[in-house]
């Protein structure tokens, strides 16, 4: 396995895991109204499990294909942004138990992730496409996220 893939992996799981560390559903959890459309709570490992293997596999498929040292920096710092935001909203909604920061920190993350989709596109279009099922992902969480903050003024 080429170093390029095993720093992705590791990168990935580690922001899983902070993520999955910071994520407590405890009785302030459980008490929240939750909207119609919320997926049962097990649904949520098996999805971000396969986004971060996604995004693992963008940004190796990225790094290999970008050319010079500003479009390698350039995929470092959109993941590195991507993967901070997304630790950053775990962190907020589930540990210090603030849906409405949340959901401002939630607009940053969505818009990292476009950025990576669009930015990633003359770089590689495969990269790019492989961020789109995140992108759809965290599009919805925001929605989940609004009905939350709605649902629980």
């Amino acid at each position: 396995m080429k170093r390029d893939t095993v720093v992705a992996a590791l990168a990935a799981f580690g922001v899983a895991s902070a993520g999955g560390a910071l994520t407590i559903l405890d009785s302030w959890y459980y008490s929240l109204n939750q909207p119609w459309f919320k997926p049962p709570d097990w649904v949520f490992g098996p999805a971000w499990t396969t986004l971060f293997t996604l995004t693992a596999w963008s940004s190796v498929v990225a790094w290999r294909a970008a050319q010079g040292d500003a479009a390698r920096r350039w995929v470092l710092l959109g993941f590195g942004l991507y993967y901070l935001l997304n630790v950053g909203w775990s962190m907020l909604y589930f540990f210090l138990q603030q849906p409405a920061l949340a959901l401002m920190e939630i607009c940053l993350l969505w818009l990292s992730v476009g950025l990576l989709v669009i930015r990633l596109r003359p770089i590689s279009v495969r990269a790019s496409w492989l961020m789109v099922p995140t992108w759809l992902w965290v599009s919805f969480a925001g929605l989940l996220n609004v009905a939350t903050v709605v649902l629980n003024p």
